[in-house]
């Protein structure tokens, strides 16, 4: 019986030494309840690589733009002539090229534009310029009158019907050719260069008369500027030239001092001469080529960069003038018919080309100018 209980005594025992072991305590010794399940750390968020900043391109050193580089040249001033008034197409040439070179310059040239003959008549333009007589430093004129001043090649451009059409014309105009026979004043040492050429339209006859056909101009006194190829036309159509200047000719045209003149088709609405010759009798004898051309001494007066940015400019104003021609002259022409004007188409030009034959035989006579003449021909 003592054994009995001294094994339950033991086994007691060794229960108690088993839940303490466990740290389980009985409720009334205010032992704590079992501690909740600890939640589960979150993992921890792995470092975020940055992306590598890209680095900002090193700035190249900006260079400064050509067209400026003559910004801090020392300013000049040319006085530029234009004989026809500012809406014509060789007046809104002008005003074009004005504009570039005052760009391109960066302001340090300016060009001070006299338009509608101010300054006289081309010749007494070129005179003063060949003189150098510090008047004017740029003009716009005519190709054909540098003809009395040695242009040979110049005399070339104004022979009748050499350019078949518009773009016959700027074939040339954009050539090394052309700049062949704009170097040549400068060569012969005339004291002018030329710039750039460009155009304004086909150049046809007017008059207050009736007429009808060519064989009507035979007699007429038609107004002429002075110069070889001019003279031979008018007399191959049997009529006689007039000298007369272009400031002038309105008046002659109207007290008969002339009976007829030509200019572009532009050129004679914006000089108003259909009021006193109301008939204009589209023949295009020849296209009329235009030429600016600056002093000697006036260039000389310019930086290196300043003359890069004049010929620039004349490029483009050469390229603007060749946008403008065709348009500007299709809306005066329709103008004119509007308001009445007696236009009179030619459908035949064969017998004007016989008729005026012999000024290009009498004027194309050395082997050189023959060459130099087949190759204008060949650009059409």
């Amino acid at each position: 019986m003592k054994r009995k209980v001294l094994a339950i005594v033991l086994a007691s025992t060794m229960i108690a030494s088993m839940l303490s072991a466990c740290g389980l305590q009985s409720a009334d010794t205010g032992a704590a309840a079992p501690a909740a399940p600890a939640q589960e750390a979150a993992p921890a968020e792995e470092p975020k690589e940055e992306a590598p900043k890209e680095e900002a391109p090193a700035e190249e050193p900006k260079e400064e733009a050509p067209e400026y580089a003559a910004a801090n040249d020392p300013k000049v001033t040319f006085v530029m002539a234009e004989v026809n008034p500012l809406d014509t197409i060789v007046g809104m040439t002008d005003s074009k090229f004005k504009e570039e070179v005052e760009r391109l310059s960066g302001g340090s040239i300016e060009i001070d534009l006299q338009a509608g003959g101010v300054l006289g008549s081309e010749n007494d333009i070129l005179d003063g310029m060949l003189a150098d007589n510090g008047i004017c430093d740029i003009s716009r004129i005519s190709a054909f009158s540098l003809t009395s001043y040695g242009g040979t090649k110049s005399l070339l451009l104004s022979l009748p019907y050499t350019f078949v059409s518009r773009e016959h014309f700027w074939n040339f105009a954009q050539s090394d050719l052309a700049q062949e026979f704009l170097e040549e004043p400068q060569k012969n040492g005339a004291g002018v260069r030329g710039l750039f050429y460009g155009e304004e339209g086909f150049r046809h006859f007017f008059t207050g008369k009736e007429i009808k056909g060519i064989e009507d101009l035979a007699g007429m006194k038609i107004r002429v500027s002075n110069d070889p190829v001019m003279n031979g036309l008018v007399e191959g159509l049997g009529a006689s030239p007039t000298v007369v200047a272009f400031g002038e000719l309105y008046s002659a045209l109207q007290t008969g001092v002339v009976d007829a003149a030509e200019q572009p088709i532009a050129n004679y609405k914006s000089n108003a001469f259909p009021e006193v010759a109301n008939t204009i009798i589209l023949d295009g004898h020849t296209l009329g080529a235009i030429e600016v051309v600056i002093t000697d001494s006036a260039w000389n007066k310019m930086t290196p960069a300043q003359q890069e940015a004049m010929m620039e400019a004349g490029k483009l104003a050469g390229q603007y003038c060749k946008e403008i021609s065709a348009d500007k002259e299709a809306e005066v022409l329709q103008q004119l018919k509007d308001e009445g004007c007696n236009v009179i188409e030619v459908t035949d030009i064969k017998p004007w080309q016989d008729a005026v034959a012999k000024v290009i035989e009498e004027q194309v006579n050395t082997d050189e100018l023959k060459a130099l003449y087949q190759q204008l021909l060949d650009l059409q």
